[in-house]
């Protein structure tokens, strides 16, 4: 497979009239690649630090692999074979791209960055934090269910949605600024959040999700306080947000969860959540 067989765009419609389909065929498996276009269609290259890439693979006229690269160097692939990721890393490291990172399926990711290291002789080194990502089959809520009730947060909740975003991001060790004025630039902005609160009101967990991007819904953003875990309020309203992607017409419902977490990872099985795929991230 030669490296320039990869046809290379800036235009995320041009992407997307060439690879819409195939993304769409399997929406769960591609989900980042799904989400970032449409955050770029939607907010404009302008929005990125510089223009993000994309990359369709396609042989005898049908899409095979597509890749983004968002400035300033995060690289998202959907599953290659380690020929197309070695294809892929011989294009990039030829017209001189850099790298920070790459993140997809694990077998993907790890094909990647070994063949970024041959082309480039960058150094990978694997996050310690690693994670599954999961597709919903049929959807079991707990039974019983914790005393409260769950409330969708509107516009008129951004302050409380700010705060429930800057403390999940603290809690994962995410840096990122989290307020009025960044707001609109964080991934953070473009979800809808459901808060489980007790009976008097009080709100003691939350999750999130993406809007329906091709057939497919992330649930995204999910916590709890450490003083509130153990009491069922994180598998009620995530069951809640899975039942609210569904009723949206999601064909697929996907989330992603820490390896390392066995409590968070139980619950999203016993949820109806199986594994897609080991997920892993490089960085160069």
């Amino acid at each position: 497979m030669r490296p320039d067989d990869w046809y290379l765009t800036e235009d995320v419609d041009d992407f997307l009239a060439r690879a819409g389909d195939f993304l769409r065929s399997h929406p769960g498996l591609h989900v980042m690649q799904l989400t970032w276009a449409e955050r770029v269609r939607k907010r404009g290259a302008e929005a990125f630090a510089g223009a993000p890439l994309f990359g369709v693979l396609e042989e005898a006229g049908e899409v095979q692999a597509t890749f983004y690269r968002l400035p300033p160097g995060s690289l998202g692939p959907s599953p290659l074979t380690p020929e197309q990721a070695d294809s892929l890393a011989a294009r990039l490291a030829d017209l001189g791209h850099s790298l920070r990172s790459v993140s997809s399926g694990q077998d993907t990711a790890t094909a990647f960055a070994e063949a970024w290291q041959r082309h480039t002789g960058a150094t990978p080194t694997i996050r310690a934090t690693q994670v599954r990502l999961y597709g919903l089959g049929t959807l079991t809520p707990p039974e019983p269910l914790p005393a409260g009730r769950a409330r969708v947060l509107g516009e008129q909740d951004l302050d409380e949605v700010m705060y429930w975003c800057g403390e999940f991001a603290r809690a994962v060790g995410e840096d990122v600024s989290i307020n009025a004025d960044t707001w609109a630039d964080t991934r953070y902005a473009d979800k809808r959040y459901t808060l489980w609160e007790t009976p008097d009101g009080t709100p003691v967990s939350v999750a999130g999700m993406n809007p329906v991007i091709g057939g497919q819904i992330q649930v995204d953003v999910v916590y709890t306080p450490a003083h509130l875990r153990g009491h069922g309020y994180a598998g009620a309203v995530s069951a809640e947000v899975s039942r609210a992607a569904l009723a949206a017409g999601a064909k697929d419902v996907v989330l992603f969860a820490d390896v390392a977490n066995p409590t968070s990872n139980a619950l999203y099985q016993r949820l109806g959540y199986r594994t897609l795929t080991e997920w892993a991230a490089y960085d160069f």
